[in-house]
């Protein structure tokens, strides 16, 4: 959409000679009318520093567009990009842009604290929310089939098993080894669980057994290839007197992911609650995510050495911030809404710009009497 020429290392054309072109003459990959988008830079690393080279020559901005489906280590890459290169991840499609949801409430208005009256939008069923979080957010799977569209997530997560992983960096893995440590990242979706965790889960699994640097090695490629997008902890600069964890919360770039790993059909998942109960919440962190960074805002997670947590925390440049609470079940927002209340109050010199209790199965989005929202998934946007 934006730019006006492009140069595709992945294109099959004359067996892949448009990526031995740009080993054999970097320059040939930067030809093109601005915005200029090379894809897949990263089979050939020395574009990078072409197009650095390039950003400080010209001093034009924005004349390239580099698109990648990984982050490869840059050996031999002389510069970091720093000042000419800014990073920009991209998600899946949040229910907003698949057109899943009504659109009725704006979260930027909940994180501005504005009245937002009360909002009635079509209640979901579980059925419906369970389809969403096992079709996931990929352009593709839009208008196919559940039974077509579950099938997308999985064929993705088996040829990074089998293949991408070990093109990343040249490093061959046991693809079973792979599959261990992603289903117990599955099992662990939206939780806080560390690599000694995850470790001992697979050897819970089949009596077998990863090492603690082995299991560390395969988070940090799922990470480079964008497969996983752990939550942050909420930064400690609000000063609170309260001893903040410093763990970040592991989740998948989408919730089908986690459904695919688990095997979890759209029959199955509606029949465990607990389980479905953590992907949506993935689900919602997902959307929050893309919401908060229409805002310049980073999502976080926050949880203390007293108990309190708080599922999602859109945190601004300004240090300000809004804490959200997940619940599947609307039934449990009035217990939700009096845990932020009091965990809010201890934010004495930051206190928040708004708490917000985000539920699955409910039509009605409102203000409570004491200030907390209470938002459908499926009725909000950016």
């Amino acid at each position: 959409m934006h730019a006006k020429s492009a140069f595709m290392l992945a294109d099959p054309a004359n067996n892949f000679s448009n990526r031995e072109i740009a080993r054999l003459d970097v320059n040939k990959s930067l030809e093109g009318a601005p915005p200029h988008l090379i894809d897949e830079w990263q089979e050939v690393p020395a574009i990078w520093d072409a197009v650095r080279y390039q950003a400080d020559e010209s001093r034009e901005k924005g004349r390239f567009i580099l698109t990648g489906s990984s982050t490869p280590q840059l050996k031999g890459v002389v510069h970091s990009g720093t000042g000419r290169i800014a990073s920009l991840a991209m998600h899946p499609m949040s229910l907003q842009e698949s057109g899943d949801s009504d659109c009725a409430v704006s979260v930027r208005d909940v994180c501005e604290g504005n009245d937002i009256g009360i909002v009635t939008v079509p209640t979901p069923s579980i059925e419906r929310l369970v389809n969403l979080v096992v079709r996931g957010g990929w352009p593709g799977s839009i208008g196919l089939p559940i039974e077509q569209a579950i099938a997308v997530p999985r064929e993705y997560l088996d040829n990074i098993m089998r293949i991408d992983i070990n093109r990343l960096d040249g490093i061959e893995r046991d693809s079973g080894k792979v599959r261990k440590c992603l289903r117990s990242l599955a099992r662990n979706e939206s939780t806080t669980a560390s690599t000694s965790t995850i470790r001992n889960d697979i050897a819970e699994m089949d009596d077998s057994s990863l090492g603690i640097h082995t299991v560390a090695a395969y988070l940090d490629a799922f990470r480079r290839m964008f497969l996983t997008n752990d939550t942050e902890p909420f930064s400690t600069f609000l000063r609170s007197p309260q001893r903040i964890k410093q763990v970040p919360k592991h989740r998948f770039c989408d919730p089908s992911l986690a459904a695919a790993l688990l095997d979890a059909s759209p029959k199955s998942l509606a029949k465990d609650m607990r389980t479905f109960g953590f992907l949506f919440e993935s689900m919602a962190i997902r959307d929050l995510e893309i919401y908060a960074e229409s805002m310049d805002a980073k999502l976080r997670h926050y949880q203390d050495y007293d108990g309190g947590e708080i599922d999602a925390v859109i945190q601004f440049p300004d240090g300000s911030w809004s804490g959200f609470e997940i619940k599947l079940n609307p039934a449990d927002a009035d217990e939700a809404a009096l845990r932020l209340k009091k965990l809010a109050a201890k934010f004495v010199r930051t206190p928040p710009r708004s708490l917000a209790v985000v539920v699955g199965v409910y039509g009605i989005a409102h203000r409570r009497d004491d200030g907390v929202y209470v938002l459908p998934l499926t009725a909000l946007c950016a």
